[in-house]
């Protein structure tokens, strides 16, 4: 059954998310310089009521199931409330479901011992620290294949050694979830391992932090994008996640939801900027008459919507399939697909919006620079938007059967000739052949 309604009881917990985020969490980034440091007080004093207040509805890390730990919620729920977080970076750490720690935590859930859940995933669910992905490096980006880093064994520890790039939070994390070459020799996709590399484990170098763009001044003095140098770094071999050279499979718990969980936030940005431009244009006038008057502009906000919209039924269907299947596998497809649209779509409703703001637009008193560098930012993330066509095409040509004749099925003569075979008959009897 198709319904594109929500259930009214949690309709009700998106409203008062949806005040909640603009009154109390929005105006954080205007007074908060860093909001991941837990061991500063004004930072605490900041952050934790407001927490506490998204834990009595019922609203902290969703994502989750109740059995890892959540609340269970599905990814149908979690996209509409994401639409909302989406528009403050600061909205995902109050309700508990920032990346990378959401992916994090699905991963020790799914692969953590017990006594690896109880040490890290219990702290990540409840708010109490932060966690790094340390995958990419300097000399392969994103391509486990073209990995140096590896991690080797002594005795009943793992040794690693080399450098990852733009481990992001690795600054402000407690511990890293390294993926790191452990039989270089294997196939392929049997090389790599996960291991769990606690932060102020000896031989772990932050030779910088990077920010993104323009985030790296005014708009965000953090640069929390490590280049990360393990040198000889040990670490018990109990804190290895999945078997020994199972890295994809267990990669994929989380670079899955991943995907997804980057598009739901998207589309509040989007929105966000979508708002701003069509408040611009029945605001500022132009020749003595408002923009919205303009055709051009008019021609803007009709796309924008168009596009958003358009965008929003591919990521909620494809949420939808992920609750129903409940297997990401299953859905790579739909995934890959939404991770290039949302790029698109970001995109290409900051540019608009920026240029309806005119000079103002371009400055740091709007937020449109910031929207453009995080549409090329999440476009690289969790896999490049060129990565995710091939693999939608892949899958999409798989599944279709080839033509052995010299013309293609679809040739008007063969098809004339099969409606023959089908209802020759009737068209006999009725004096049509």
């Amino acid at each position: 059954m198709w319904d594109f309604e929500t259930d009214a009881e949690y309709q009700a917990k998106l409203d008062w998310a949806d005040t909640f985020v603009r009154e109390e969490v929005e105006p954080l980034r205007l007074i908060l310089d860093n909001p991941f440091d837990v061991n500063d007080p004004y930072r605490n004093a900041l952050i934790r009521p407001l927490q506490q207040k998204v834990k009595e509805q019922g609203l902290w890390a969703t994502h989750l199931p109740p059995e890892l730990g959540g609340l269970g919620d599905g990814q149908v729920k979690l996209a509409l409330l994401n639409e909302i977080l989406g528009r403050s970076g600061n909205a995902p750490m109050v309700f508990g479901c920032m990346a990378p720690d959401t992916g994090n935590a699905e991963i020790i859930a799914h692969y953590g011992t017990d006594e690896l859940k109880r040490k890290y995933l219990q702290p990540l669910l409840d708010g109490e620290l932060f966690s790094c992905f340390s995958m990419t490096e300097p000399q392969g980006g994103s391509d486990p294949l073209e990995f140096k880093c590896t991690a080797t064994l002594d005795g009943d520890h793992w040794v690693i050694e080399g450098e990852k790039w733009f481990s992001s939070m690795a600054k402000h994390a407690a511990f890293f979830i390294a993926m790191v070459v452990t039989d270089p020799d294997d196939k392929p996709y049997r090389r790599h391992t996960m291991i769990i590399v606690p932060s102020d484990t000896s031989g772990i170098e932050i030779i910088r932090n990077v920010g993104i763009g323009s985030w790296g001044e005014r708009l965000d003095p953090r640069a929390e994008h490590a280049h990360i140098r393990y040198n000889k770094v040990r670490v018990p071999v109990a804190n290895t996640l999945g078997a020994r050279g199972e890295a994809f499979k267990v990669a994929q718990t989380r670079l899955g939801g991943g995907r997804i969980h980057h598009a739901m936030r998207t589309v509040g940005m989007a929105q966000a900027a979508l708002d701003m431009m069509m408040e611009r244009a029945v605001s500022r006038k132009t020749r003595g008459r408002p923009l919205s008057d303009m055709q051009m502009v008019q021609e803007m906000v009709a796309d924008s919507w168009l596009e958003l919209e358009q965008f929003r039924l591919l990521l909620m269907r494809t949420a939808w399939k992920i609750d129903k299947l409940n297997d990401y596998n299953k859905v790579r497809a739909d995934i890959s697909a939404v991770k290039v649209g949302m790029t698109k779509v970001l995109k290409a409703i900051a540019d608009r919006a920026l240029q309806v703001h005119g000079s103002f637009g371009i400055s740091d008193e709007a937020p449109f620079v910031h929207m453009l560098l995080n549409a090329y930012h999440v476009g690289l993330a969790d896999g490049p938007t060129e990565l995710h066509k091939s693999t939608l095409a892949r899958l999409l040509l798989r599944e279709v059967e080839p033509c052995e004749d010299v013309f293609p099925s679809y040739t008007r003569s063969i098809r004339l000739e099969k409606a023959h075979e089908k209802y020759g008959a009737l068209m006999k009897e009725h004096g049509r052949l």
